[in-house]
Formats: C-alpha cells, structure tokens, sequence
C-alpha cells in the first residue's frame, strides 16, 4: 500500500487547487475545473476564491465569465448547497444531486401547500400548471426577478403558512418556493444580480440562455461516478468518510459510485485513504505559497478530515455549524485568519510563527486581496470567532 504522509498531501493541494504561484491562472473556468465547483452561498465567495488563484483577473472577469461567456452557472447541489459549476459538469451535478433534491422539495411545499387547503383538487397537479406558467413566463421575458415574475402568474401570489402552529410562522407567497423547484430540475437559472457581485438578489433566466437544448439527461449512476472521479483528482487522497460528507449521499450510494472507477487504497499516517489508481505519481513540492482564503472558500471545506491542514485552529476559524470564515494559508497549512474590516482595511492575525519569509508573502497576499476588493465591502454570512474579533 502506497502511504502518503501530510506534506504530500499539502503539495497536492498547493498544486491541483491552484493556489502555488506556478499554478494559479487567470482564466476563471479553469480555476472552478480545478476544484470541481466553488461554494457560492455566499456571492462574494466566489470572487474571492477566483482571485486567490489568480495572478491578475479582477471581479469583472469572473462576471464574464459567469453572465456574458456563460462558461459557469450557479445551482443547488450537493448538501442542498449553492456552488458556482462549469458548464460541462452541470449535466453531472442535475443527474447525481439536484433531481433528487427537485423530488424532495417539491413533496416538501406541496404538503405546505395541501395542509394550507388553497388549492381546490390535486396539489400536485396544481403545482406542475404553477410551474409550466412561470417557465413560459420567464422563456417570454428572457430575464426576471421573482416579484415581476408573479406579476405575470397571479397563482405565484398565492399565500401559506407553512407552519401555522407555530408563533414565528407566517403566511408568505409561494414564489420563491416554485423558482427553488424549477431551478432544481434544471429549468431555470440565477442570472445577473442587481447590485455589485456581493450581492444575492439574482434575477432569473430560462436554462436555455446557457444550455439551448436544456440540461442533457444522463444515468444517475454514471452521474455519481463521473463526479466522485473529479472530486477525487482534486482532492485526493482522503478517506471515504470524506466523500460521503462532501457529496451528502448515503454511503451505499458512494460505495456504488466507487465500485465503477478504478480507485486503490493508500496509507494516511496510519488511516486508509482512497485514490485514483492512474493518479498515484507523488507530487513535487511546488514553490513557498502563501494565500487569503475567503469564507466558505471550497479549499478548506473540501474535507471532513482537517487535522492535517488546519491543526488546532478550528475554534477560531469555524462556526458552531462547521462553516470556514476567512482563512490564511502557508504551504497547505492554515495558518491564521483575516477579515475586511469597514473601512477596507484587510485586517489579519497569525496564530502560529511561520517566520519572516511567510510573513512577507502573506503581507503581499493581504495586499492583494485588498486591491480586489476596492470600494466593495462584504461581511460573510456565517461569521466566526476570529473574523468578529479582528473586525471588532
């Protein structure tokens, strides 16, 4: 059994993620390739992973690349999470996450909108004509918000209480419930926001504006397997816990996944990780690599396991929910954590001695990292302990 030890595991990182001087690009569909998808529960998320493996792209570059070349599209997958995927990967992330997830969501309102009793026959059937109408809507319009799409279907206007035991409850609009299920299915998309690319008031378009012909259909399985081999290229070698947190699925499912590569078992300091049997060449140590990682950022929430590259720092550097915040990286290793304090100020703090020369380099890093923000400001949206103290 072939083992490899931490630092192997960290110049795998520094390389395949992009974040090695040698290794960052600027071409913005290659950077999320290399990490199969970026997180985008947060907007600004996104920014700033592309701009931290970037030498010189700026926030407009991610835009066209997202809007106008349309080369990436934004959609809920795994763990019912929002991420930023490449276009040719979107047949993979519908067939292996989202159906699943439409089927689940759909059952989910529907039994609001049953226990609700505004529907007179078939929710289901209801619901489907809701659905159609708001896609014939958006096709005609090209682009909407969900408030001029309910102008166009007065049904989207309809009101539930979808838990009306409870005090907290209250009767709301079913609008944005009917856009989570067609986005889902893969009928609609997030477009443009309206406001700066911190923001998360998206309109809405017809799938069809980035793929004409409509999402390709293919076998879940396959799907599954196509996925867990891309995710094992960029992030392995890991153990199978790992896979199955990353994708949500049940570990029957990942284990069927597996069972269709050709995968080899490897030694993790004494635990059994998992490879691709063709990937098995040890990586060079790139280069000395600093970098500021945004919240949420796919890096350091690309495993369950962190020891190896976070050590002891999660209390400072991780909400009660396991949510990363801003992190600062030396050689694969979390080092630190930053924030963006009111006035722009990229304020950050070490929580380790990694010498003069690192200092240096994440001193140029935090420099950067300022220069792509500008006039923007942007708080992230699961803040964590070191984050609140340095923006106190």
């Amino acid at each position: 059994m072939r083992s490899i030890d931490a630092a192997e595991r960290r110049a795998r990182l520094g390389v395949r993620h992009r974040l090695a001087p040698s290794n960052r690009t600027d071409d913005v569909a290659e950077i999320v390739q290399s990490l199969v998808v970026l997180h985008a529960t947060d907007p600004a998320t996104v920014y700033l992973s592309v701009g931290a493996r970037s030498h010189a792209a700026e926030p407009a570059h991610v835009e066209k690349a997202l809007y106008d070349d349309r080369t990436l599209l934004r959609m809920l997958a795994m763990r019912r999470t929002m991420f930023v995927a490449p276009i040719g990967l979107v047949p993979v992330l519908q067939a292996s996450c989202a159906d699943a997830l439409a089927h689940k969501q759909r059952r989910t309102y529907g039994r609001f909108i049953e226990q609700a009793g505004v529907v007179d026959g078939d929710v289901r059937t209801w619901l489907a004509e809701v659905e159609d109408a708001t896609h014939k809507a958006l096709l005609a319009r090209g682009a909407a918000t969900g408030a001029q799409l309910s102008k166009d279907v007065p049904l989207l206007r309809t009101q539930v209480n979808p838990a009306p035991d409870k005090a907290y409850s209250r009767p709301t609009s079913i609008t944005t419930w009917v856009l989570v299920i067609l986005g889902v299915e893969g009928r609609i998309v997030r477009g443009r926001p309206n406001g700066s690319w911190t923001s998360s008031q998206y309109t809405w378009a017809p799938v069809e504006s980035w793929l004409p012909q409509g999402v390709p259909t293919i076998p879940a399985d396959e799907a599954r397997a196509e996925l867990v081999r891309q995710w094992l290229y960029a992030f392995g070698p890991a153990p199978i816990a790992d896979i199955k947190w990353w994708t949500g699925w049940p570990l029957g499912e990942v284990r069927k996944a597996l069972a269709q590569l050709d995968v080899v078992e490897v030694d993790l300091d004494g635990g059994t990780g998992l490879l691709l049997a063709d990937d098995q060449d040890p990586t060079p140590e790139p280069e000395p690599w600093a970098a500021l990682l945004p919240a949420l950022d796919p890096t350091p929430m690309g495993w369950q396991s962190r020891d190896w590259y976070l050590g002891p720092h999660a209390p400072n550097l991780f909400d009660r929910n396991g949510n990363v915040g801003p992190t600062i990286w030396w050689n694969g290793r979390i080092v630190g954590g930053w924030a963006q304090r009111k006035d722009g100020e990229i304020a950050y703090r070490l929580l380790e001695d990694v010498g003069s020369d690192a200092e240096t380099m994440i001193a140029a890093e935090a420099a950067r990292t300022s220069e792509w923000f500008g006039e923007v400001r942007a708080i992230p949206r699961f803040r964590t302990p070191l984050e609140r103290e340095l923006t106190a």
